[in-house]
C-alpha cells in the first residue's frame, strides 16, 4: 500500500479487550504502542518521512494473563505488512464516469480508445490501487472489501480511467510512490455519498431528504421487517408487470415451440444501441444451444452475466430464475436448470429484459455467458456468447412503477457513505478527486447546497481540515427532455469553486453528445491533475483553470465580460468565431450573439437587443463552444442572471 508522507498516519484495527498493541515501522526507530479499548479497538499515528521505501510494518497484540483465556492462542499474534511505499494518497470517487475502467470490463463501460497501448505502458510499480467493493450499509461501517494491488496492466486494466491518468501524471511529475483508492458506483446521487448527519444537519437537505432518512433509520432498527415488507412489494409489482406484458404468455415467447425466425438478432453480451439505445421497457432474447447427449436428465448451471435492470430467464419454457431489484442490474446472473427439463437436441434459453431507465441490456463479459453440468463446473462450458434473437415488448411508459425501495439500495441518502466512505476515514489521504453529478440534474438548484455539503462532510469526517477537493463539471450529453437542468448542475458546480481548496476540471470540449460517457479519460485526469499539481504541490508555472466568468459590463448595446483563469490570453480553440453566446434584454428573450475577443475580455452583442441585460454561454445541453485561454482549456458554460424559467433560444 501507499501511507500518506509527511504526515500522522493512522493505523487502525481490531483485537480483544485489554490486548496491548505494538506497531513497529521500518522507518521509525522505536516502536507505538497503545490498548485496546473496551470493545477492541485500537489506533495509532505513525510519522512518516517525505517519500520512499519499500518498509514493512510489524503489528502485535499481546494478550493481559487477565484477559488471555489461553495464553497459547492470544499472546504474540502478529500482523505483517510488506511493500509498504510513503508517498501521495488520494480518494476517487463518484458515479459511472469516475468508474469507467480503462479496458471492457462490463458494466465498468467498453474501455477507453486505445486502451490497449495504455496498458502495454502501465507497469508502475510505485503506484498502487484499491478499490472499494459496492457496498451500501444503514450505519456508518468500520471496514470494507478491497486489496491493495501494484499497478501493472493486468490490475490497471480494471481500474478508473479518470483516477489511474491522473494518479500516473502525479507519480511522473512528483517522482514519488501515490496511492489511489476508488470508491465509485454507476448512477448514483451526491446525497447517498453524504453522511446522515450531515443531511440532518442542513435545512435544506434535511426538509428534502428527511423522509427517505427516517426509512434510513427503520432499516437500521428493524431490518427484517423491511426485507420481508420490500419482498412482497415487488412480488406483487412483477405479477403486474407480467400481466401488462400478456402479449409474450399468448405467443409463448419463453417456449421451446416459439418461431423467431422474424425477430431482429444482436450479438450478446452488448449494452443496447441502435433503435434500443433510449428504449426503456422488456425486450425478449431468446438463444438456441444443441444439448449433447451426455448431459440429458443432468441438472445444470446457466451464467448470463449481469442484466440491466431486472429478468426472468427460462430454459425451453422452464423459469429457472429472475432477479427484480433495483440493484440487480449490476449482478451476474447465475440460474439452475432442473434437469427433468434437460433434454438432448435443441434447447433455447429465452430472457425477459427489462431496462427500467437509462443503459439496458444483457452486459457483461462474454466468459461471462455459459452453459454446463452443475456438476463439472472445470469441464469445457458452452459458450452463450454470440448471436441472439430479440423481439421488443412493452414500453416502460405502459408499465407499472416499481414500489418505492423500503430496503437500502445505492440512491438511498447516506447509504454509500457508510458502506463505502466511512469505512476509508481516518487514513491518511492528500486530498480527493470527484466525477459525478449527471444523476442529481433533475434537482439541480438543490444541487448548490449539496455539493458544497458533502465536501464539508467528509472534511469534518476525516478531521485533516480543508483538504484538496477537486472535481470534474459535468459534459455536454443530450439528456432527454432537458429544460435548463444540465445547464444548472453545471453551474451549482461552478459555484461550489467559492467552498476553500476546490478546483473544476470543465469538459465542456471534450464531451459527446450521443454518449454520457464519453472517451477522453486521460484528458479529464491531465486536468484533474494540473489542478492539484498548482495547487497542493506548488507549481507556479502551471495554468489549471480554463476562464470562469467573473463580472460583466453593459455599454451601450455591448456587453463586456471578464473572465479569472485567462491564462495566457483568451483565445477560440478552434480558430473560428466564438460560438454559444446568448444575449437577452430586460425582456428576458434571448437570442443568437456575436461575441469576440478584446484583450483579455469577451465583447457580447446583437443587432436584435439594443439594451442588453443578460448573457449566457454554453447554457444548452449539448453545446459544445469554443471560448478558451491560451493554454487550451476550455471555458466553462456560464450565466451572467438569474432568472427563473427562462428558456435560451436554440442556436448559436
Amino acid at each position: 500500500m501507499v501511507l500518506q508522507r509527511e504526515a500522522e498516519a493512522p493505523i487502525w484495527g481490531w483485537a480483544k479487550p485489554g490486548d496491548r498493541i505494538h506497531v513497529r515501522a521500518g522507518w521509525l526507530q522505536d516502536e507505538v504502542v497503545t490498548d485496546t479499548d473496551k470493545d477492541g479497538n485500537w489506533r495509532v499515528r505513525l510519522r512518516t518521512p517525505a517519500a520512499g521505501g519499500p518498509f514493512k510494518i510489524t503489528i502485535t497484540a499481546d494478550s493481559s494473563s487477565t484477559m488471555a483465556d489461553d495464553p497459547k492462542t492470544t499472546a504474540g499474534r502478529t500482523i505483517t505488512l510488506e511493500n509498504v511505499m510513503i508517498g501521495e494518497v488520494w480518494i476517487c470517487s463518484g458515479q459511472s464516469n469516475m468508474e469507467w475502467s480503462i479496458a471492457p470490463t462490463g458494466y465498468a463501460g467498453p474501455g477507453i480508445t486505445g486502451h490497449a497501448d495504455v496498458l502495454k505502458k502501465a507497469n508502475y510499480p510505485n503506484i498502487r490501487l484499491f478499490d472499494v467493493r459496492n457496498t451500501v450499509a444503514a450505519a456508518p461501517a468500520a471496514d470494507c472489501v478491497g486489496e491493495w494491488e501494484v499497478c501493472t496492466p493486468e490490475t490497471a486494466a480494471p481500474f478508473s480511467a479518470v483516477a489511474y491518468f491522473f494518479g500516473r501524471m502525479l507519480h511522473e511529475e512528483l517522482k514519488v510512490p501515490v496511492g489511489l483508492i476508488t470508491s465509485h458506483w454507476s448512477g448514483t446521487p451526491a446525497e447517498s455519498w453524504t453522511s446522515e448527519q450531515a443531511l440532518r444537519g442542513t435545512p435544506e437537505l434535511a426538509a428534502r431528504f428527511g423522509e427517505q432518512l427516517a426509512a434510513l433509520a427503520r432499516q437500521r432498527d428493524d431490518p427484517d421487517q423491511v426485507r420481508a415488507e420490500q419482498a412482497k412489494a415487488v412480488e406483487a409489482w412483477w405479477s403486474r408487470i407480467e400481466a401488462a406484458d400478456a402479449e409474450a404468455k399468448v405467443q409463448g415467447w419463453m417456449n421451446l415451440s416459439c418461431d423467431d425466425a422474424l425477430w431482429e438478432t444482436m450479438r450478446q453480451p452488448t449494452s443496447w444501441t441502435g433503435e434500443l439505445e433510449k428504449f426503456d421497457g422488456i425486450v425478449w432474447c431468446r438463444k438456441a444451444v444443441e444439448i449433447p447427449a451426455n448431459w440429458a436428465g443432468r441438472e445444470l448451471t446457466l451464467e448470463l452475466g449481469p442484466i440491466d435492470d431486472v429478468d426472468e430467464t427460462y430454459f425451453n419454457g422452464v423459469r429457472v430464475g429472475g432477479l427484480h431489484g433495483s440493484d440487480d442490474w449490476a449482478t451476474p446472473r447465475k440460474y439452475t436448470v432442473p434437469a427433468l427439463a434437460v433434454k438432448a437436441g435443441r434447447a433455447v434459453i429465452a430472457v425477459l429484459v427489462l431496462d427500467t431507465g437509462g443503459a439496458g441490456g444483457i452486459n457483461g463479459k462474454a466468459e461471462q455467458m455459459r452453459l454446463y453440468p452443475a456438476q463439472e463446473a472445470a469441464a469445457k462450458p458452452m459458450s452463450l456468447a454470440g448471436e441472439w434473437r430479440y423481439h421488443v415488448g412493452t414500453q416502460m411508459a405502459k408499465l407499472p412503477r416499481r414500489p418505492a425501495d423500503l430496503a437500502i439500495n445505492s440512491w438511498t441518502p447516506s447509504a454509500l457513505y457508510n458502506g463505502m466512505i466511512s469505512p476509508l476515514i481516518p487514513f491518511g489521504i492528500r486530498g480527493a478527486i470527484w466525477y459525478q453529478g449527471e444523476s442529481n440534474r433533475p434537482e439541480a438548484r438543490l444541487y448548490r447546497t449539496l455539493f458544497p455539503a458533502l465536501i464539508t462532510d467528509w472534511r469534518r469526517h476525516w478531521g485533516e481540515g480543508d483538504f484538496p477537493f477537486y472535481y470534474v463539471q459535468i459534459a455536454p450529453y443530450a439528456y432527454p427532455n432537458d429544460k435548463g437542468e444540465t445547464a444548472e448542475l453545471r453551474e451549482a458546480q461552478m459555484m461550489t469553486l467559492a467552498a476553500p481548496n476546490t478546483g473544476m476540471a470543465v469538459t465542456m470540449d471534450i464531451g459527446d453528445p450521443g454518449n454520457i460517457h464519453p472517451q477522453h479519460k486521460d484528458e479529464v485526469g491531465r486536468r484533474l491533475a494540473l489542478w492539484a499539481l498548482a495547487k497542493t504541490y506548488g507549481r507556479k508555472d502551471l495554468v489549471y483553470s480554463g476562464p470562469i466568468y467573473k463580472s460583466m459590463t453593459v455599454d451601450g448595446n455591448r456587453v463586456r465580460l471578464t473572465f479569472d483563469y485567462v491564462g495566457g490570453g483568451l483565445k477560440s480553440r478552434d480558430g473560428k468565431a466564438l460560438t454559444h453566446f446568448l444575449i437577452a434584454g430586460e425582456d428576458r428573450k434571448f437570442v443568437p450573439a456575436k461575441a469576440v475577443i478584446d484583450g483579455s475580455t469577451v465583447v457580447v452583442s446583437s443587432d436584435a437587443v439594443s439594451k442588453p441585460a443578460a448573457v449566457r454561454y454554453g447554457w444548452g445541453t449539448t453545446d459544445e463552444p469554443n471560448l478558451a485561454n491560451a493554454e487550451g482549456l476550455p471555458a466553462s458554460s456560464f450565466r451572467t442572471d438569474d432568472w427563473e424559467g427562462t428558456k435560451p433560444a436554440e442556436g448559436r
